[in-house]
């Protein structure tokens, strides 16, 4: 009997949660509250918020990146939560890395094609947010964004969905501790002018240069971390 209460309490907690993130209009790639946050909302301990927090990221709802803290999923990913885990212990990041490089500057095309003027400011936003951020765990948080927005651009879903997928996959891959010699980016990082070409390129409805200034950026993050482009 006592077990059984305390799996209901859980599942309470879990519900609890659920309801909380859909009622207060998060978006995919959003960032949660803290959990000393979640926990005064949510008025449950930090137990019982941490195997909730578990429960939802097994689900895909959620996932979580220690040191940044815990981000909202794309629903299209949480329908296979235990194949997404397999499939990144399978995959290395140099495969995760070429996966990018044959997605996404397809995608830059379609956004240079398809991006609304909306669509476009808010890329320049990411952008912006990106070069002015103020440590690398900020940065990282944004580059993330701008490429996610880049997909979103396409007005896509299909696209879209494809991008969170590899995205997600992205995540679960282990990588090796980066080594940062400075608090932020430098301002001379390359990333910044890179992403002002992808931007420049979609704003002028140049299908061809937004898809060759992706496939420069990639290769130019490739050759950081792998030596290769």
């Amino acid at each position: 009997m006592l077990m059984n209460a305390v799996s209901v309490e859980a599942d309470d907690v879990v519900a609890k949660l659920r309801s909380y993130i859909e009622d207060g209009g998060y978006k995919p790639g959003d960032r949660l509250e803290s959990e000393r946050e979640l926990i005064v909302r949510l008025d449950v301990t930090r137990a019982r918020l941490r195997k909730a927090l578990d429960a939802l990221e097994h689900e895909g709802a959620i996932w979580r990146h220690v040191g940044k803290g815990t981000f909202i999923a794309s629903p299209s990913v949480g329908s296979g939560p235990s194949n997404l885990s397999i499939l990144s212990q399978q995959v290395t990041p140099v495969q995760l890395m070429r996966a990018r490089q044959a997605l996404e500057p397809a995608i830059a095309r379609e956004a240079a094609l398809h991006a609304s003027e909306e669509a476009v400011r808010q890329l320049k936003e990411c952008r912006d947010r990106a070069t002015n951020a103020p440590t690398w765990d900020e940065y990282e948080a944004q580059d993330d964004n701008f490429h996610r927005t880049l997909a979103e651009a396409t007005d896509n879903v299909l696209l879209l969905s494809l991008f969170d997928h590899l995205n997600a996959v992205r995540r679960a891959v282990a990588w090796n501790n980066v080594v940062r010699q400075s608090e932020r980016p430098a301002r001379t990082h390359s990333s910044f002018s890179e992403h002002d070409t992808i931007v420049a390129a979609i704003e002028a409805r140049d299908p061809k240069a937004a898809q060759a200034a992706m496939r420069t950026h990639l290769g130019s993050v490739a050759a950081r971390l792998f030596g290769e482009a």
